[in-house]
């Protein structure tokens, strides 16, 4: 048998080496993808507001790294500064564009009423009314959001109750007829309308202006909200009655829900409610605190204090939000619905007077 030839063992050799930078470089990658961190890709709720600012942001930019030892991250943008328009969240979930996103619940009234069912404008006059009506309908609206969104509901947030802003003298909700009001939902254009007031769906960011440019008479939105946008400073009176609060739901696709990994889904099914519950006793703080601060009372420790005047609620008044509930926003809900939403149990969580309708009266 002939021995190799030199320029045959350095062929060979050449080739071992070749093939072992092959593999080295094929491993290589493959070795880091397993231990870089997974990085997830939020599109949060309203930016510039302490849901965002305190509470999301904070738990997917700090707080999962935390969690998990380092192995799973997140980056998160508010919805208004991702260039998402807030109508078409629910869609783009749907369609795995943002595999994990918020749905500002008001942005459905129009198309998706029956989303809406646990926050009907003049439903909730306090959050433990709030409260137990979402206890009530959460399993239907879940089991609807996998069944007909394929979007897997992972929270429900709640924004401060939305309160009434107004320029001129206000001593309650027959005061309203032929204003202008700013709201953000058909739903609460309903409300208002049936005050005989001229509801417009305005941005949130353009409120303001609308106010100080006289478009608009009156404003519904989040007591501190409207502090920091300055609000305070174009109006004078605050009617404390929560005319809705604003729920969000927190969601994932369900393909880009499947495809994380066991141990990232396990964790989140443990966290994010916890990220809930602090952002509803959030809320419910922020709502005190922004009344106060619009106010000027000493207990406004976080705001701006303002010199707004604060228009108590009546006991005549909640007669008319529960009248205005029954004989105008459930009709229109339910025609906007139709036989879905008149099967849901709407107001079957009642506390603090608030009404039970079951469906037009």
């Amino acid at each position: 048998m002939h021995e190799p030839r030199p320029c045959t063992l350095a062929r060979r050799a050449g080739q071992a080496l070749a093939g072992a930078l092959l593999a080295a470089v094929l491993a290589g990658p493959a070795q880091a993808a397993v231990e870089a961190p997974f990085k997830m890709r939020v599109v949060g709720g309203l930016a510039g507001i302490t849901q965002y600012t305190q509470l999301e942001a904070p738990f997917w930019t700090r707080d999962l790294a935390r969690l998990s030892g380092g192995r799973f991250t997140a980056e998160i943008v508010p919805f208004d500064r991702a260039g998402v328009p807030g109508n078409e969240m629910l869609r783009l979930l749907r369609l795995g564009v943002v595999p994990f996103g918020t749905v500002l619940v008001s942005s459905l009234s129009a198309q998706y009423p029956f989303y809406t069912a646990p926050d009907l404008p003049g439903l909730n006059p306090d959050m433990a009314t709030l409260r137990a009506n979402l206890a009530a309908l959460r399993p239907a609206l879940e089991r609807a959001l996998r069944d007909e969104q394929d979007i897997e509901p992972l929270a429900l947030y709640v924004y401060p109750a939305q309160v009434l802003f107004c320029r001129d003298p206000l001593r309650g909700l027959a005061d309203l007829r032929g204003r202008s009001v700013r709201v953000s939902s058909a739903a609460q254009g309903d409300f208002v309308a049936a005050l005989g007031a001229k509801p417009r769906l305005v941005p949130f960011a353009q409120m303001v202006q609308s106010v100080q440019g006289g478009a608009l008479d009156c404003a519904v939105t989040a007591a501190m909200s409207g502090n920091a946008m300055g609000l305070h400073q174009h109006t004078g009176y605050l009617y404390p009655m929560p005319i809705t609060w604003g729920l969000a739901i927190f969601g994932a696709n369900q393909a880009a829900w499947q495809a994380l990994p066991q141990e990232l889904r396990t964790l989140l099914r443990t966290e994010l409610p916890r990220l809930e519950t602090a952002i509803w006793l959030s809320a419910e703080e922020e709502t005190s605190r922004g009344l106060a601060c619009n106010t000027g009372s000493a207990s406004c420790t976080s705001g701006r204090r303002g010199a707004m005047a604060l228009v108590p609620v009546s006991p005549q008044d909640d007669a008319r939000r529960q009248s205005i509930l029954r004989t105008s926003v459930l009709p229109r809900w339910l025609e906007r619905c139709g036989a879905p939403c008149a099967r849901l149990p709407v107001g079957s969580g009642r506390s603090s007077g608030a009404a039970a309708p079951q469906g037009p009266p």
